[in-house]
């Protein structure tokens, strides 16, 4: 079947053209899966030096073999680390938009207006009204 496919992939230009990317895509689809999963190895904090140097050995030594092996010994777990991996990165994100915000409590706020009235900056008028207003908030 295999010859049969690759005669009519010669008598049939256009049917080459899609032979050839059809086989294109697998092999950058390959590259992409060896790079995950031995990015994975190496960020899996619950596996030892040992482990990571084994399944990278297997890995690399019998690709095919070692990836479909990696992918089935712990595949559901490259998805769990993946996930944590991504909750982790948004809360770090979260937090550093929280720090560098510049969000202010009511009582700094407050503050603050006291020191601009107490200078004189800000009239008592103008003081009352901008303590209403941070107060509503």
């Amino acid at each position: 079947m295999n010859e049969t496919m690759l005669n009519l992939a010669v008598d049939y230009p256009l049917l080459n053209a899609f032979w050839t990317m059809m086989m294109v895509f697998l092999w950058i689809l390959w590259f992409m899966l060896l790079f995950r999963v031995i990015g994975d190895i190496f960020r899996d904090d619950d596996l030892s030096g040992w482990g990571k140097a084994g399944w990278t050995v297997f890995v690399i030594i019998l690709p095919f073999l070692g990836v479909f092996v990696y992918l089935i010994a712990r595949g559901r777990g490259m998805g769990e680390r993946e996930m944590k991996r991504a909750q982790q990165n948004e809360e770090q994100f979260r937090s550093y938009v929280r720090q560098n915000a510049g969000t202010t409590s009511q009582a700094e706020e407050l503050s603050r207006l006291a020191e601009l009235k107490n200078h004189g900056d800000i009239t008592a008028a103008e003081f009352e009204r901008a303590k209403a207003r941070v107060l509503a908030a």
